[in-house]
């Protein structure tokens, strides 16, 4: 094996680090992203579980009767 081979070797060896930690790089942006989109949709969640309490409180009858759903409404031929 020549010097000339040893360093093709090396060289390439370096490209091929060099691309891996492109890579890398780019998956943690990515990871990033995805975990800041997983923080706004879990706020949403959160945000449209009150609105709803809030809308089922709204609509529950005076007696204290428990929120019913639409479903049980349906006519028996359904």
């Amino acid at each position: 094996m020549g010097s000339n081979s040893v360093m093709e070797n090396s060289q390439d060896i370096e490209r091929r680090l060099l691309d891996l930690e492109v890579k890398a790089s780019f998956a943690d942006d990515l990871l990033e992203q995805l975990n800041q989109i997983i923080v706004r949709q879990q706020q949403q969640i959160d945000r449209l579980q009150r609105e709803l309490a809030d809308l089922r409180q709204q609509q529950a009858p005076e007696g204290g009767a428990q929120w019913r759903s639409l479903r049980d409404e349906l006519p028996p031929h359904y």
